[in-house]
């Protein structure tokens, strides 16, 4: 079996890839690049002057000689390399008609339980929407902000002291409206330095998060380890990382408690993977990153099925319904809470047909918010 060609298909905001074999099998990936993923597809047509021709099955091989082929890194590069490797896996699955995680040594579990996207401008908004995804059967909910999800638009502003008690409260709040069936999972968007980081993890604490997520900026692991170190609520980090190496510095520091490989961003399934097992090593447990679309979904699930150390996949808001649900022909089934792992050849999803003219790209808004005195701020 020989790839004969590769597409990249930008569709609504995200960008797909597909591998074309021989044999009529065709590999579906997504590139998690996400800001700019039209980078991503650019990288992706460069790779092709490497695999139109190859063996698709030497996935590894692949993997390694396209990482290491430049000596240049970077979010699309490895964005790119992601979208590879995964559309690979897709094709080695529906070759030897299995999933991919019969492929990886087979499932530990029937499902996988999932957190449920939470958004809001208001207080109000975000505990509303708490109470209701408790009440569509999810037992955990994410993307779950004590700072509002506010425009970017719109100058910063707050004393510490207010920006504190005003997040702590919000956090008491969610738990007040959904009691102890909910696990909160509280995104901070690493807005914070770690002296305000601390403050706010210790102020949380009482009201039992499930963890702490990217309380600050991830470039320096002695930081995160020392925010770790002072509070105690787990820290989850690591969505912005996009090697095995980085994740091992982060681990040998004791700096995490779950870690946040993005399947369509740390190198693929086969890196994916290669973190869980550093993980498990740490006693550290796995909580895939996905912001993306039903295929970045469907990654995630079989990487999920395969490792001892899965605890939660993040479940993104939209993807049960248009243009989410439309651009892919099924998809995946939820019931209670879970993802129900399926057991389809592949990773189980495919595109619709001329997804890219149903669905044209939208590039993606980058706004920088500032502060009130012009200070660049994280959020």
């Amino acid at each position: 079996m020989k790839i004969t060609d590769i597409q990249v298909l930008p569709v609504d905001r995200y960008l797909f890839v597909q591998v074309h074999t021989d044999e009529g099998i065709v590999g579906l990936g997504e590139s998690g690049t996400w800001g700019y993923l039209l980078a991503s597809g650019q990288v992706i047509e460069d790779f092709k002057k490497y695999l139109i021709g190859q063996d698709p099955l030497l996935i590894e091989h692949h993997w390694q000689y396209l990482y290491r082929n430049t000596h240049f890194r970077g979010a699309a590069i490895m964005g790119a390399l992601s979208a590879i490797d995964i559309a690979l896996w897709d094709i080695a699955g529906k070759y030897f008609g299995v999933p991919v995680y019969q492929l990886l040594g087979g499932k530990c579990r029937e499902k996988a339980r999932v957190y449920y996207h939470v958004k809001g401008d208001t207080r109000e908004k975000l505990v509303q929407g708490c109470v209701e995804a408790k009440e569509k059967g999810f037992s955990a909910v994410g993307h779950l902000t004590p700072f509002l999800d506010e425009p970017r638009s719109t100058p910063y502003f707050k004393t510490h002291s207010d920006k504190m008690k005003d997040a702590i409260d919000t956090v008491a709040a969610y738990r007040d409206a959904v009691g102890d069936d909910v696990d909160l999972c509280i995104e901070i968007h690493r807005r914070l330095e770690p002296a305000e980081a601390i403050v706010l993890g210790r102020g949380i604490e009482p009201y039992r998060p499930f963890f702490f997520e990217d309380p600050i900026r991830p470039d320096n692991f002695d930081a995160m380890a020392e925010v770790a170190q002072k509070i105690n609520i787990p820290i989850a980090t690591g969505e912005r990382l996009h090697t095995i190496y980085e994740f091992q510095m982060l681990l040998t520091r004791n700096a995490v408690q779950y870690v946040r490989p993005d399947v369509c961003m740390c190198g693929g399934i086969s890196h994916a993977k290669k973190i869980a097992a550093l993980a498990e090593a740490h006693h550290v447990g796995v909580v895939p990153h996905n912001p993306l679309s039903p295929v970045s979904t469907a990654a995630c699930i079989q990487l999920a099925a395969c490792i001892p150390n899965f605890v939660l996949q993040e479940f993104p808001a939209g993807e049960d319904r248009p243009p989410k649900s439309e651009i892919v022909k099924e998809t995946l089934q939820v019931e209670g809470g879970y993802i129900i792992i399926p057991d389809a050849p592949g990773i189980g999803i495919e595109l619709v047909e001329g997804a890219m003219e149903k669905f044209p790209f939208k590039e993606r808004d980058r706004v920088t918010r500032l502060n009130v005195d012009g200070s660049v701020m994280d959020q």
